[in-house]
């Protein structure tokens, strides 16, 4: 079988401070960085061992990972095995990129975000460069910010053309967005106004839980991180009996993370093998 799994362990520390990022950032104790270590070699042992599926994994930590070299280790790790088809992080792209040369860069992905107050365009754009030419493929993101937009059209000019670059919708807000920067996001990422818009999920059956789902620090599995029902423990040895369809309990979906798991939105035509790693099927940007 082919399983999806969103990992998300104590990791909270960033090296940026983006005065709109809804996740509180925390500085770890040494002692809290050493325990965040050992629970992510444990998950990559964990899996090494699970040969009887193919797997896409996809680290979404509340922080930024690639700055600890653990993370960078176990990617690197991950990439070799022979049953793992990908290995993804979201990340700033601040971290250096040589360890990149020990991993089997056809297997590594990166959600990079761009983030104007915190770096300058000429070093992200750089980052991006550097790391597709070590092999890595590379989705390109950033947070609908009205405030970034001539920034943000600026980095669509200096990116390469066949490079998705996607637009993720400022949550929470202050205002509604306008007419005309809505249009100007648009131009952008032509899926902008699905992402903007709150999708209706509640009883509509969802690949979370099922084929998809997230594990924490401690192993504890749960459909997706918009749930919290815990559903098993990758750790028990009966794991795999927590998978099943599911419908969704919540009113709606906000985020890509799980509009992308909805079974009614298809976005397989627009995303492919790689709807994991939002790599945009090229010409598919029409929803």
């Amino acid at each position: 079988m082919e399983l999806s799994i969103l990992h998300r362990g104590p990791l909270t520390s960033c090296n940026y401070s983006c005065e709109y990022c809804p996740f509180a950032k925390r500085h770890e104790t040494k002692k809290q960085l050493e325990r965040d270590q050992l629970s992510l070699q444990q998950f990559a042992d964990w899996l090494r061992e699970q040969t009887q599926h193919r797997w896409r994994i996809l680290f979404t930590p509340w922080g930024e990972a690639l700055v600890r070299s653990w993370y960078r280790d176990v990617v690197t790790e991950l990439s070799h095995f022979s049953h793992i088809d990908s290995v993804a992080v979201q990340t700033n792209l601040s971290c250096r990129l040589d360890w990149l040369k020990r991993a089997r860069t056809d297997r590594v992905n990166f959600w990079a975000t761009f983030h104007p107050t915190e770096t300058d365009l000429s070093r992200f754009v750089s980052q991006v460069s550097h790391a597709r030419e070590r092999g890595a493929e590379v989705s390109v993101g950033a947070v609908a910010v009205p405030e970034f937009l001539e920034q943000l059209e600026m980095l669509r000019r200096e990116l390469p053309a066949d490079l998705y670059f996607w637009i993720n919708a400022q949550q929470p807000r202050k205002r509604p967005y306008t007419p005309e920067e809505l249009d100007r996001f648009t131009a952008i990422d032509p899926m902008f106004p699905f992402t903007v818009k709150r999708q209706p999920s509640l009883g509509k059956p969802c690949r979370t839980g099922e084929v998809t789902f997230t594990v924490d620090g401690n192993g504890d599995m749960r459909r997706c991180h918009f749930v919290d029902e815990v559903i098993g423990n990758i750790f028990d040895r009966d794991w795999e009996a927590a998978l099943q369809p599911r419908s969704c309990p919540r009113r709606f979906c906000d985020c890509f993370l799980g509009k992308a798991q909805l079974r009614a939105n298809e976005l397989r035509r627009v995303f492919g093998d790689s709807l994991l790693e939002r790599q945009a099927v090229s010409g598919s940007l029409k929803f």
